[in-house]
């Protein structure tokens, strides 16, 4: 019996996320076929400070593999061990973003915890970065850093068989026990997290071009009196987000 029919009841379902997720997972559905490799998409699990958002988790007997998407134009500027890389659009705007590598340290360690007591090799949960759409990188960085397919190409590259098909039906078990439901509450209660470990040098930077939050009132409609930030560059910039 294939692998994919054996794990078909414990595969989560979820929502796929912004649009550089959906591209992966389309991407993983061509090219990592399921009787080989079962496919989890828009994983939140638990830490324990809160939780933490995993775009993907491709399991095999090859190892499992924690995949974090950026869907980026432009330039990548950075280095394995940065705090932040940059990236620079055309017209030379620079915006600065967190190391992903770094950011799926958080995943990979997750993944780590919910598999703990399956006594997996050490190098069984791998970290892997997927650009996609029109992002160049121009510096160079680990091999598990990759453009557009490049990612499908990376988790295929492993050829060694570290798990047997017995305890890759129980990661999946567990991953897909583990996994918070993806309702608008939790992904709130998500954000508001992240924002709580945010850099507060960074937490007032527009995620949308990088210049100053300002904190403002709602003058009419709804919500009318309730307080947000907004970016400074509006109207050129209408990013918001909740104060």
């Amino acid at each position: 019996m294939g692998l994919g029919r054996l794990l078909g009841a414990v595969l989560g379902g979820g929502p796929k996320g912004f649009a550089g997720e959906t591209m992966v997972a389309a991407g993983a559905m061509l090219a990592l076929p399921s009787a080989t490799y079962v496919r989890f998409h828009d994983v939140m699990l638990p830490t324990p400070d809160g939780t933490t958002q995993i775009d993907h988790v491709f399991v095999s007997r090859f190892g499992v593999f924690v995949v974090e998407t950026k869907n980026m134009a432009g330039w990548i500027f950075g280095s394995e061990r940065d705090r932040r890389w940059t990236q620079v659009l055309p017209g030379g705007r620079k915006i600065p973003f967190q190391n992903p590598l770094r950011q799926n340290y958080r995943h990979v360690k997750a993944v780590e915890v919910v598999l703990e007591g399956l006594k997996l090799p050490p190098s069984a949960v791998r970290s892997v970065v997927a650009f996609v759409g029109d992002a160049e990188l121009k510096t160079t960085l680990p091999e598990n850093v990759t453009v557009g397919m490049g990612f499908a190409r990376h988790v295929k590259s492993f050829t060694r068989v570290v798990m047997s098909e017995a305890a890759v039906l129980a990661v999946c078990d567990a991953v897909a026990t583990r996994r918070i439901d993806g309702s608008m509450a939790a992904r709130r209660a998500h954000v508001r997290g992240l924002r709580s470990r945010a850099d507060p040098a960074m937490a007032q930077k527009c995620p949308g071009c990088g210049r100053e939050m300002v904190l403002r009132t709602s003058r009419r409609g709804r919500n009318a009196g309730r307080r947000f930030w907004g970016c400074s560059g509006f109207p050129s910039c209408r990013m918001t987000r909740e104060a």
